[in-house]
């Protein structure tokens, strides 16, 4: 599902900034919806990831219950195995519920 493009500067580093601000998904304890922003910050490599196919394979969560640790590991799991990115960083902020806001960050930098 998701789509990547050549990168036309794969000699240089530079850095790609993505925010989502809009996603949702589901708590797998209350079935209450869940949103947060999400903020990727990568530097491609070979490829880049195409954004259409960013926000389509985000909706997917939409109606998941699934924990806010488990999305965020998955999303970057999925990049990397998708992009083969020098660095990634994932940060998801979501809204708070019942008092308490969480805020989960996974970086990869290439290594196991």
């Amino acid at each position: 599902m998701l789509e990547i493009f050549e990168n036309s500067f794969p000699h240089r580093d530079y850095s790609i900034e993505i925010v989502c601000p809009e996603f949702t998904s589901v708590c797998p304890k209350t079935g209450q919806p869940d949103f947060g922003t999400l903020t990727f910050l990568y530097v491609p490599d070979k490829w880049c990831i195409e954004l259409k196919s960013l926000k389509m394979y985000l909706q997917q969560f939409r109606n998941q219950g699934i924990f806010y640790e488990d999305i965020t590991n998955r999303i970057v799991d999925d990049l990397v195995n998708t992009l083969h990115p020098r660095r990634l960083k994932l940060t998801a902020a979501f809204t708070p519920r019942g008092g308490i806001s969480t805020t989960v960050n996974v970086e990869w930098t290439g290594e196991k």
